[in-house]
């Protein structure tokens, strides 16, 4: 699925000749949205400037504009990317896999992107709580039926009693909500743990028990570890 369909079309800089200029391309690419998602996490779209973002990412600000040629093309792309990673995690729930294995994998691998993209969680729940209206179109058609998709697989394995009966759709919304909150809140997370920050072992500790938890919930138990 193309995260990105329904956004405005992406604005291309010339094209690079040969393989090693598409890696680099793909390398300052990447290294710029990197530090767009750090700025925008922290200042929104209205306070964050392409020159802070490029002095974030190490490059002139003329390189940056030949990458993306505004800050809402800049913006548009970091949600674009945050949610092409989300979607492609979701590829694991599939009917011929048993529910908990599925579901665990997919636990487990938002809450490696919680880890380890948090700042564009962040940007892209700054988002949604702005009425999404960068990225609202998208919403209504690919991610809707991504769900719907996936939905139909849960309700395959409800009503082979596989699994407990539980709402597919919002089944979804409970395992986002459990696992993006330690990237969208690690603030309130770290004052009542008492650290000034997560840390691996934390995001470890984390991770099995929302597992727990939402297995428990789906009266499903966690996958014994080999």
């Amino acid at each position: 699925m193309d995260a990105q369909a329904g956004l405005a079309p992406p604005l291309r800089p010339p094209p690079v000749r040969g393989a090693a200029g598409g890696r680099i391309r793909q390398e300052n690419q990447a290294m710029i949205l990197r530090a767009a998602e750090h700025v925008f996490a922290r200042a929104g779209f209205a306070g964050a400037t392409m020159a802070e973002i490029a002095m974030r990412a190490g490059v002139p600000k003329s390189n940056l504009h030949y990458y993306f040629r505004t800050k809402q093309a800049l913006y548009r792309a970091v949600l674009a990317h945050t949610l092409h990673l989300w979607l492609s995690e979701a590829d694991v729930i599939r009917e011929e896999l048993p529910p908990q294995v599925a579901l665990e994998q997919y636990i487990r691998a938002k809450m490696r992107l919680s880890a380890s993209h948090p700042d564009a969680s962040r940007v892209f729940a700054n988002e949604l709580l702005h009425g999404a209206p960068e990225i609202g179109e998208v919403l209504r058609h690919a991610l809707r039926e991504l769900v719907s998709r996936k939905a139909a697989v849960v309700q395959q394995w409800i009503d082979r009693g596989q699994m407990a009966p539980v709402d597919p759709q919002h089944l979804f919304f409970t395992i986002w909500a459990a696992t993006q909150t330690y990237a969208d809140f690690e603030s309130q997370v770290c004052a009542v743990l008492g650290v000034s920050r997560l840390k691996p072992q934390d995001y470890a500790h984390a991770t099995e028990h929302v597992v727990v938890m939402l297995l428990r919930g789906c009266g499903l138990a966690p996958v014994p570890l080999a």
